[in-house]
């Protein structure tokens, strides 16, 4: 995990994050790879977020730059879907692996396995956990990854641009998740 601000929070939180990540984001990074872990708080129970992110064949329904998701076979691991981007990125496709779906844990973690792309040897980890923010039920998401550092790029600049595109699904994923707990109206927890 590099030293950028991703969104821990409190003491206590980044402490919970921390664990998390110990837990259950564990990449093996090579010498020309690099890997990051970033955080989002996002105001929905986990089992509505959750239905969004499990959805490994439809990311467009919470991911800005996807525009189009054709997934084979059943959704379980081992799943593909060639995924289309939209226009203003470097890439107009993504084959893409379910490579863990954890219902009970809420865990899901895919691997980049070709595309017209510079992400090589991407895989991620996203996770949810449970927590209370404003006294509702809340999600706290993290979202980690490894790739290969393209030639010609910096570690730098590399996790820089790949935590662009995390920062700005997970924006959305906060978004759209909001929006579906406002109009569900979920209820204070009495502490």
């Amino acid at each position: 995990m590099n030293g950028n601000s991703n969104g821990f929070g409190s003491a206590a939180a980044a402490a919970a994050a921390a664990e998390y990540i110990t837990r259950h984001h564990r990449h093996e990074t090579g010498e020309n790879q690099c890997s990051s872990a970033l955080v989002k708080h996002i105001k929905a129970p986990v089992p509505l977020v959750w239905s969004l992110v499990r959805r490994f064949d439809q990311p467009q329904k919470y991911k800005p730059f996807v525009s189009r998701c054709v997934a084979q076979g059943n959704l379980e691991i081992g799943s593909l879907r060639e995924v289309d981007v939209k226009s203003g990125l470097p890439a107009t496709t993504s084959t893409e692996r379910l490579e863990l779906l954890d219902d009970d844990e809420h865990i899901l973690s895919m691997r980049i396995i070709g595309g017209d792309h510079r992400l090589k040897n991407y895989s991620s980890i996203v996770s949810l956990h449970p927590e209370i923010i404003d006294g509702r039920p809340g999600t706290l998401v993290i979202e980690s990854f490894v790739v290969d550092v393209p030639e010609g790029n910096t570690k730098d600049e590399t996790c820089y641009f790949v935590e662009a595109l995390i920062k700005c699904n997970l924006k959305s994923l906060a978004d759209v998740s909001e929006g579906l707990a406002v109009q569900d109206r979920t209820e204070p927890i009495d502490l």
